[in-house]
């Protein structure tokens, strides 16, 4: 292998060769990945040189002509601009900040969340954006205080209407329990609670989400009685306490249709 910078040797423990790339900016070492060939390394040497030291290069420049990876992009890119390093693609804006998954698809987050995301690797699936920390996976949701089971545009939405925008102040939580809907009825603001059994079930429409919360797990305790299995989240209501959770549990009344139902 003739000498390049920023190259090192490699073998895998099945004997396999590879090759490093690395590049020292500012007394920091950085880690540009592990290529099949020096040739590879030595270009992803290159390009972080250039983005570096030559201050070559914007986001809308990167193909997949390039050995770096797009990751390795961003954050050499956000380096050079901030004088930050993170390990993971975020580029710092004033106020906020972006957080990429490909050259076209990143989020939007406050700056408060800098420190939690500079040291988490967000991932997608199916459209839903998580976190893996400790061997367990969870939504980012939940840092808003939405539950997995929360639909879009019912239980919460995006102000602003763009759903890559996380910022605080772009997430509204409409309706923060499983089965209670915030409606307007005749003028008036209720919170209508429904069960899904087959088809959905009315139990009742109340003044208060979390007396509606508190008769949704009624009637899930009284389909469990009935020998109904499905396995229904049930809500966890800190507003009461236990003595106050038993009080308004005791005066719910449901309706007989699901008091009365059988599995059929």
């Amino acid at each position: 292998m003739k000498n390049l910078p920023g190259v090192t040797r490699a073998r895998k423990k099945d004997g396999t060769v590879y090759y490093r790339s690395s590049i020292t900016i500012q007394s920091k070492h950085i880690s540009l990945g592990s290529f099949d060939s020096a040739n590879k390394a030595g270009q992803a040497y290159r390009e972080a040189s250039q983005i570096i030291r030559d201050r070559k290069y914007q986001l809308d420049d990167y193909s997949d002509s390039f050995a770096l990876d797009f990751t390795k992009f961003v954050i050499l890119l956000n380096f050079r601009n901030s004088g930050i390093y993170f390990k993971t693609p975020i580029y710092l804006q004033s106020g906020f900040f972006y957080y990429y998954l490909s050259p076209d698809h990143f989020l939007i987050f406050d700056r408060e969340d800098l420190f939690f995301y500079a040291n988490h690797k967000l991932q997608t699936r199916g459209g839903y954006y998580f976190i893996c920390d400790y061997g367990s996976q969870y939504n980012i949701l939940s840092r808003y205080g939405i539950k997995n089971y929360a639909r879009k545009g019912i239980d919460y939405i995006f102000v602003n209407q763009n759903e890559y925008d996380f910022r605080y102040e772009n997430i509204k939580v409409i309706n923060e329990y499983m089965g209670v809907s915030k409606i307007s009825r005749e003028g008036q603001v209720l919170y209508e609670c429904v069960i899904h059994i087959r088809g959905n079930y009315l139990i009742g429409r109340y003044q208060d989400k979390h007396i509606a919360a508190v008769a949704y797990n009624k009637a899930v305790d009284l389909l469990a009685a009935n020998g109904i299995d499905k396995k229904y989240i049930k809500n966890y209501i800190h507003a009461y306490s236990p003595a106050q959770y038993h009080q308004i549990y005791e005066k719910i009344s449901i309706p007989d249709k699901i008091r009365d139902y059988t599995q059929k």
